[in-house]
């Protein structure tokens, strides 16, 4: 079947294919600049971090809602092994882990996803083997950091968090980017609040899972427009599900990953971030985000750090 108008008509604003040329794999952290990163550096005030990534361990977001993807499980290798013969001299414990690559905090790799045959830059959907992807890789992405600006949707609307299924419009992240008295430049990094991280933490899996208040449609031409390196979210689905338009499944990923390159991120913890951003009212940071290069890796598990 192929995809509807409404999803072409997007396409057809926000495609990048050819814009870093034509052998390009990085999409839009190509924006991500000397400059970028220095007015990263220079959001740095008091010198605060706060970690956003969620604890890895088998008690993780994946509820069994998508199918092989399992949260990480951790086993003992080695308890106090005597590597030399004498314990007293020299003990060793070690672990080993199974990790979804998208199981916890995580960035998509443009080759997560493909339609129409094609991947980011128009790679063939073929270049993903048993091997892993050739082409658009979380391997090519190299290092995410940069300034960071939290977009706290539910605070710009007077809200704690959204609802399940809530569609956030071009309206939305404009409020937000009122709400943080900011000005957006090229090679931001977006952190956009939907505040269902709550439900993660009060450990309600499937709430957190679905139905997921995220980025429309709409947004992804907004997204465009503001020419941001990365966007991530504080859901497992980035944007909302179930989707707007019937027919259409994961759009938005689709738009992002597919058409203009977009590093997008999920599972993010924004709730003392935004906690600290709504008490102090300074909504940008330096953010540290660099995926583990798994060489042709459909995703990457991050530890990211905003340092305010």
């Amino acid at each position: 079947m192929p995809l509807p108008e409404a999803f072409h008509d997007v396409a057809r604003k926000v495609n990048n294919w050819g814009r870093w040329g034509s052998d390009d794999e990085r999409g839009t952290l190509n924006l991500l600049t000397p400059n970028a990163v220095r007015r990263g550096r220079d959001s740095i005030v008091s010198g605060r971090m706060f970690p956003l990534a969620i604890p890895l361990s088998e008690d993780g977001p994946q509820a069994g809602l998508i199918p092989d993807r399992h949260n990480p499980v951790r086993r003992m290798v080695a308890i106090n092994h005597s590597m030399i013969g004498d314990a007293a001299l020299l003990a060793t414990s070690d672990d080993t882990v199974e990790l979804g690559l998208q199981a916890a905090t995580h960035w998509d790799a443009l080759a997560h996803v493909s339609h129409s045959g094609k991947l980011y830059n128009g790679f063939p959907a073929d270049t993903i083997t048993e091997a892993g992807a050739a082409r658009c890789g979380i391997d090519k992405v190299g290092a995410v950091v940069g300034r960071g600006v939290l977009l706290d949707v539910p605070r710009a609307l007077g809200l704690d968090r959204l609802a399940g299924g809530h569609v956030i419009t071009a309206d939305d992240l404009d409020a937000a980017v009122a709400l943080a008295g900011v000005q957006l430049q090229s090679g931001d990094f977006l952190l956009v609040r939907t505040g269902q991280m709550q439900q993660f933490h009060a450990g309600d899996r499937i709430a957190y899972a679905f139905p997921s208040a995220g980025p429309s449609l709409e947004a992804v031409t907004w997204f465009h427009a503001n020419d941001v390196a990365a966007v991530a979210t504080d859901s497992i689905t980035f944007e909302v599900f179930p989707g707007e338009v019937d027919g259409l499944v994961l759009p938005v990923h689709l738009l992002h990953l597919v058409e203009m390159g977009l590093l997008q991120g999920q599972n993010f913890d924004l709730e003392a971030l935004a906690a600290d951003c709504a008490a102090d009212g300074q909504f940008t940071f330096l953010l540290s985000a660099t995926p583990e290069p798994f060489v042709g890796g459909l995703g990457g598990p991050v530890a990211p750090v905003a340092v305010k």
